[in-house]
């Protein structure tokens, strides 16, 4: 048997006010759509903002539905809804933001595994990496250069 490390560089901003200015307005935008969440039966509320190749933003927030898994993250709306409005444009940048209505989140959030695997599928799609920005509602900023940093081993066409 072989053993095999896996390792990803990420960078740690120690506040949203440390990002560039650029990626600190995206990050405000994606806080401004988490306060637009609908997640009555979680109170966890996300809101994310896609920074496209052409300069357009898109956003997205979390649609939780009673009918549990029928519920969408906020990243699969605004990844999807980037998809839809722009197709074949680069996806440059996505800036995330996780709160709480019961307890304060001080702890960048990332996505979930499906939103990896879609935002996988668009990264692989136009053959260049997707930053991600993850943050609570305060304290440190996660960078990274590439959603295969936090997916490794990923699934992709590749198989079928």
């Amino acid at each position: 048997m072989k053993k095999k490390t896996i390792s990803f560089d990420m960078s740690v901003y120690d506040t949203v006010n440390d990002l560039p200015v650029d990626e600190l307005k995206l990050m405000h935008i994606a806080v401004k759509a988490r306060k637009n969440a609908y997640a009555p039966y979680s109170n966890f509320l996300v809101g994310a903002a896609v920074l496209l190749e052409n300069g357009e933003i898109v956003i997205g927030n979390n649609q939780e539905n009673a009918s549990f898994p029928a519920g969408l993250c906020a990243e699969g709306v605004a990844v999807f809804q980037a998809g839809a409005r722009f197709p074949g444009v680069a996806i440059k940048l996505i800036a995330i933001s996780a709160a709480s209505e019961n307890y304060q989140v001080d702890t960048p959030v990332a996505p979930c595994g499906i939103c990896r695997q879609s935002i996988s599928e668009y990264e692989m799609r136009q053959k260049s990496p997707i930053t991600l920005l993850m943050m609570g509602e305060k304290g440190k900023v996660f960078r990274c250069e590439s959603i295969s940093d936090i997916l490794p081993l990923g699934f992709d066409n590749s198989y079928l």
